[in-house]
């Protein structure tokens, strides 16, 4: 961003002062809103659609490529996770399991995949309100529960691509991990890294110009889509690493580790979350500023944008 003087004489802010007074307005949008609390209930959601969601996304990738062609893919990116907790054996169960799951058990299996994108729209609900302006409306009206999981639909229909990505690349990964070598595995995380992040960017993209209750341009979208998603695939990286631990998951549970490890993944599926409702409030901060008038510096422009000014 520039720093050249303005047209009223003052010098423009430069990107680390406008990237602080992004985030001093997202401070004060998430204001009175416990963000911990607010994940957390929407985690409830992503907890009940992600079993589905993988068995919806893998049975149609199967009807195209074929049971046999998945299932061996599934195996690659078994091999390719960490051994210290069986993540592979587990990936791979799924796989082998969901390739042979009947049509009307998808269909049935689309009613609580689609859960999550209800539960995020009550999440970005709670952020989009910025205290003390008032809540700004909806740009179409307000939805039902079931117009919101049918605006989520499609990213199951289109799961399958994104999860082809993921596989494709797992024999590769395999064999760069096998190498044995520093460079290897650091070109393996590094590969691991970019393909996450243009997986879930759009997504995200999609999900905060569609399922949110305040409707982003596309312009802060993409912005706020591909940021956030930068940060996601950081975050599942480090999930990867924490499977590499080789902790007993079910100590602090009587030794259940089947308890453990679901506990596990519900505490990263919290971090995910509420990434992704920052990300919105994000979002939605951005598109305050793309609606400003350009010749206003951010704090000019918060200050004529209130009510009675």
């Amino acid at each position: 961003m520039s720093t050249a003087p303005g047209p009223a004489g003052r010098r423009a802010p430069g990107r680390v002062t406008w990237l602080r007074s992004l985030f001093a307005d997202v401070r004060t949008r998430l204001h009175g809103h416990d963000l911990s609390l607010v994940s957390a209930g929407v985690t409830f959601y992503a907890a009940i659609a992600l079993v589905p969601s993988l068995v919806v996304a893998v049975r149609l990738l199967a009807a195209v490529l074929g049971p046999a062609r998945v299932v061996e893919l599934g195996d690659a990116v078994g091999q390719a996770l960490p051994t210290a907790q069986g993540a592979g054996r587990v990936v791979g169960d799924l796989v082998r399991t969901a390739v042979d799951v009947r049509w009307l058990a998808v269909l049935v299996a689309l009613v609580p995949a689609t859960v999550y994108g209800e539960g995020l729209r009550r999440g970005f609900a709670r952020v989009s309100v910025r205290h003390p302006e008032p809540p700004p409306a909806p740009v179409r009206g307000r939805i039902g529960a079931w117009g919101v999981r049918l605006r989520a639909a499609p990213l199951l229909l289109l799961a399958p691509v994104g999860f082809l990505a993921v596989l494709e690349v797992a024999p590769f990964l395999v064999r760069w991990f096998g190498s044995g070598g520093l460079p290897g595995s650091v070109l393996a995380v590094y590969v691991a890294l970019n393909v996450d992040w243009l997986v879930v960017s759009p997504v995200l993209v999609y999900v905060y110009r569609v399922l949110g209750p305040v409707r982003p341009g596309w312009r802060a979208s993409l912005w706020g889509g591909y940021a956030t998603g930068a940060f996601v695939s950081g975050f599942l990286q480090g999930f990867v690493l924490f499977l590499a631990i080789p902790v007993d998951l079910g100590s602090p549970f009587g030794g259940y580790t089947q308890v453990g490890g679901a506990v596990a993944v519900c505490l990263w599926l919290w971090v995910f979350t509420a990434l992704t409702v920052y990300g919105y409030a994000v979002t939605l901060e951005l598109q305050r500023r793309f609606d400003a008038p350009p010749d206003l510096s951010p704090t000019a422009a918060r200050t004529a944008s209130r009510p009675g000014r």
